[in-house]
């Protein structure tokens, strides 16, 4: 951590991860612009580790539904454990590629501004015109979801790992188009992200476990800080934001955010 950084760097990037992680905007994505563009600068092991107070966030949130998930899956309930598998089903290509590609991910496709910035407008409006379909909805019982929508939207998933594109934007862009309502198929997001953002969590801190000293742990406990508070607030009311006014005002934000990223970049170059 910079000396002349101080703690408001790792504070303002861990609020943008709170805001972000849930939201279908790419919380990657708008960290590494924020180091692009201004300066806002973290070892990138950084990125991955704060994401463990989003995880909380939503444990905190969701600690009743979990507890009973369990209680009911140890008791035998069929539910809950059709609900495990589809939430294995869409966690698998992810992990998989993560782990496979991890390096190529976090080496040339984090260092490419321009590649954020497409991909940030492109899925901009991608989840726009998805938004606006007509689409007739076959499931809004995200204990019930089916074990091939769950593994479609565990493929759709998989696209995130391009930073950019968002986990929780392809997720709901997958469930929608087979027959998820809005409204499952963003809280389906908030369960899958437990186990994939925990693995990523513990993969990525054995792997940079000799980078990690004393200043980059402070910065990442405020960033863990200031992520789970702003993401427990998101996770708290985004459902009903999404059931009042769909997926269009954040694909208009992912539009202006990808579209000034490339005006800045034909003005100013890399």
């Amino acid at each position: 951590m910079n000396a002349d950084q101080g703690l408001f760097v790792p504070l303002i990037l861990g609020i943008l991860e709170g805001l972000t992680e849930f939201l279908p905007v790419s919380s990657t994505g708008h960290l590494l612009l924020a180091d692009h563009f201004f300066g806002l600068s973290q070892p990138k092991t950084f990125i991955v580790l704060i994401q463990l107070g989003a995880i909380l966030a939503v444990i905190t949130v969701y600690f009743a539904r979990l507890g009973l998930l369990i209680r009911d899956a140890l008791t035998g309930k069929a539910y809950a454990w059709q609900f495990a598998l589809s939430v294995v089903l869409a966690c698998l290509p992810a992990v998989v590629a993560g782990v496979l590609l991890r390096d190529f991910i976090q080496g040339d496709l984090w260092e490419s501004a321009l590649l954020i910035c497409i991909t940030l407008l492109v899925g901009g409006i991608i989840l726009l015109i998805v938004d606006r379909l007509k689409l007739e909805p076959k499931y809004d019982d995200i204990y019930r979801f089916p074990w091939h929508l769950a593994l479609v939207i565990g493929l759709f998933q998989m696209l995130s790992l391009v930073p950019g594109v968002s986990r929780s934007g392809s997720t709901v862009v997958g469930g929608m188009l087979f027959g998820a309502s809005k409204r499952a198929a963003a809280e389906f997001t908030f369960f899958i992200a437990l186990p994939i953002m925990v693995g990523a969590f513990g993969y990525d801190l054995y792997k940079s476990r000799d980078l990690i000293d004393g200043s980059i742990a402070i910065s990442v406990a405020i960033g863990f800080a200031a992520a789970f508070v702003v993401g427990a607030l998101v996770v708290r009311y985004l459902l009903n934001f999404v059931s009042r006014y769909g997926f269009a005002p954040f694909a208009w934000w992912r539009i202006v955010v990808g579209g000034a990223g490339l005006v800045a970049l034909l003005a100013f170059g890399h």
